[in-house]
């Protein structure tokens, strides 16, 4: 089973990421910076997690305010690093472990969080900057990572005490894993700043030390405090170390605190800190009872004839083929598939059995690799075949043979537009 070895605290300034790419460690301004993760990364070797699971916020970078979710997981194998302003960083794709991500996130959907997931997803310097000062190689990451995304920047965000639960929940999730894997939890963002407005460059290290003390003893008071509490002790920005709570809340109520430092150079107090739980096992394992809620809600739809949920994990697998299929939105990529299909196929990336699906407009096989059908119903509208045919074809009949099937058997209808394929099977119909 997995288990939760400890939880790693540290700010997320692009300072940071700075001071990295631009080998400050002997510079007096950001050695402290460097010192400060040290014991960091000697734990992290001592220790030898399996898993780093990383809470962060993204800054307007991968995550915009036209879909803007509370808690985003990422589920995908590998995450590029992203380009905020000036090129990405020299630095490589981190892997993912997609297997555990997948996991949790069915956990804590079944313990009533409704998270939104992504993949294709860059990471910024939420994610990156304390991740690159953890590192230990050069030329790779040390460890794979689950990336956790809290919104915390357009109102209403989660509270405290929410973030809180999320991390009890958490523990569950992980603890419910069962491969053997060791897990660092890692909350990153804060300390105290905020960077907008005339307020702009507010510092509190009374409050930061406050917090950190009761970050370790009483992490409970901390939920008592509202977002406007946290803005007014800490800064605006700054309020986002409720997303520690989640990394605390997932850890035993006793911890041990083997590290701590602080220090305030310019905008934002930064801070590193390690805690290792001091937890004592159940004298009866809840494994069985949290798998049993996770998997309660699609027990038996895996006997239902010619049903194919659609799961994370098909998700994940059939991801490429399901986006070239959403991607026939734009004009630009329906007009490459018609006039060169080969080509199109070749700009995606897509494998040959991916193709031969497409080349042979087999709808149900298309279904069964793992396509999502709202995917399938664009292809038709360009094509030139309504719903109707795609779901005589997966039936293995023919359309008249469908149709009898209907209260309605003349209903031919399709998602096609003003640019969509040809409409010869409406006009057969009238």
């Amino acid at each position: 089973m997995a288990t939760i070895i400890g939880g790693i605290a540290c700010s997320h300034t692009p300072t940071i990421g700075f001071a990295v790419d631009r080998n400050k460690q002997d510079d007096p301004v950001w050695a402290p910076i460097f010192e400060a993760f040290g014991p960091v990364k000697t734990w992290l070797a001592e220790k030898k997690p399996d898993v780093l699971f990383m809470i962060y916020n993204d800054h307007v970078t991968s995550f915009f305010f036209d879909h803007y979710s509370a808690f985003t997981l990422g589920v995908d194998s590998q995450y590029a690093v992203a380009d905020e302003g000036g090129g990405p960083r020299n630095l490589p794709p981190v892997a993912g472990h997609a297997e555990l991500a997948q996991h949790v996130g069915a956990s804590l959907m079944a313990a009533e969080f409704d998270m939104s997931f992504f993949q294709d997803k860059a990471l910024d310097h939420g994610c990156l900057s304390p991740l690159s000062m953890l590192n230990r190689s050069e030329q790779a990451w040390d460890t794979p990572i689950v990336p956790l995304a809290v919104g915390v920047l357009q109102f209403p965000v989660p509270s405290a005490a929410r973030c809180y639960k999320l991390g009890k929940a958490l523990r569950d999730a992980i603890e419910s894993y069962p491969a053997d894997l060791k897990v660092a939890i890692v909350a990153t963002g804060g300390l105290s700043h905020q960077v907008h407005g005339a307020r702009c460059g507010f510092n509190n290290t009374e409050w930061d030390l406050q917090f950190l003390e009761l970050f370790e003893k009483d992490p409970q008071a901390l939920t008592r405090l509202t977002l406007a509490d946290y803005a007014e002790l800490g800064g605006m920005e700054g309020a986002e170390v409720i997303m520690w709570l989640i990394m605390r809340g997932a850890l035993s109520a006793q911890v041990k605190k083997i590290h701590q430092t602080y220090y305030l150079p310019s905008m934002t107090g930064i801070a590193t800190a390690i805690y290792e739980n001091a937890d004592v096992v159940l004298p009866k394992a809840r494994t069985a009872d949290l798998r049993y809620a996770m998997e309660r809600e699609l027990a038996g739809a895996e006997n239902l004839a010619g049903t194919h949920p659609f799961t994370l994990a098909v998700s994940h697998r059939a991801y490429r083929l399901n986006r070239y299929l959403r991607d026939m939105i734009h004009p630009a990529h329906r007009e490459r598939f018609l006039s060169d299909p080969e080509a199109s196929f070749d700009a995606a990336g897509l494998s040959e059995e991916e193709r031969t699906l497409l080349r042979q407009r087999d709808w149900d096989g298309l279904i069964r690799y793992g396509c999502i059908f709202f995917g399938l119903e664009k292809l038709g509208a360009v094509v030139g075949v309504s719903n109707l045919h795609i779901y005589a074809a997966m039936r293995g009949q023919t359309l008249e043979a469908f149709q009898a099937t209907r209260n309605a058997p003349n209903a031919l209808y399709s998602v096609t537009g003003k640019q969509g394929g040809g409409e010869g099977w409406d006009k057969q119909q009238n």
